[in-house]
């Protein structure tokens, strides 16, 4: 079995496995760990740009990943050409891929260089913010390697690497990435990490959000003047 097997065609259903059997038991023994852990109350200044910035990046950015990886030529080809979906997955993601970007880049600053944030916040908050940049930043990157091949090539072995795995195919997955530039594959190296990771995070609130999540009013810690 030689790396690209073991990366592309196993860790995927490694990552799948850990991710929901470690939701499942944080869930049912954790729950008061079941969080966001707003630090809103440390320092308030700029927050609400950055984290809805980073929210609606970030939330377009996941979707359109499910939805352009995840729905078979046959489907989308009634509707638009693979260039054309290519295209329009180029200029969508690079435009909520910055604004995800933006905001990130405040959360990180903050995190890193205001005393009270720095100092109540843990390891785990900033290490998974880090994650989550590295993976935005080689996202960003690969919109320039595809501007290389417009035909949707490239695309369209990325879904069928996608595609393969959900219908338990590792072999087929793992070929189908063999011949993709390094940044594609770095791209879904880290991508499978956090999914890896996600139940030992503060992001398994994505997944228990009501429906009425992006409608929400802004948490208020502590109104001006209250005690």
């Amino acid at each position: 079995m030689n790396l690209n097997q073991l990366l592309f065609g196993l860790y995927p259903y490694l990552a799948i496995t850990v991710c929901v059997l470690a939701c499942w038991i944080r869930f049912d023994r954790e729950q008061y760990t079941w969080k966001a852990g707003s630090s809103q109350l440390m320092r308030s200044k700029d927050l609400v740009v950055a984290s809805n910035l980073f929210h609606v990046g970030i939330l377009f950015i996941l979707f359109g990943h499910i939805v352009g990886l995840l729905t078979p030529e046959a489907i989308y080809h009634h509707f638009i050409s693979t260039p054309n979906k290519q295209m329009l997955a180029m200029v969508s993601g690079g435009f909520f891929g910055v604004i995800c970007f933006v905001g990130l880049t405040m959360l990180l600053r903050r995190r890193l260089t205001d005393v009270r944030v720095k100092a109540t916040g843990s390891r785990g908050d900033l290490a998974v913010l880090i994650l989550l940049y590295i993976q935005l930043i080689l996202g960003l990157l690969t919109i320039v390697v595809s501007a290389d091949h417009m035909d949707g090539s490239v695309m369209v072995l990325l879904a069928t690497w996608a595609q393969s795995i959900v219908t338990f195919q590792p072999g087929q997955a793992a070929d189908a990435m063999s011949g993709v530039h390094l940044l594609y594959k770095m791209h879904v190296f880290f991508g499978l990490t956090i999914v890896l990771v996600f139940p030992f995070t503060r992001l398994v609130h994505i997944i228990s959000a009501p429906i009425w999540y992006l409608g929400r009013r802004y948490q208020i810690v502590r109104e001006k003047g209250a005690w």
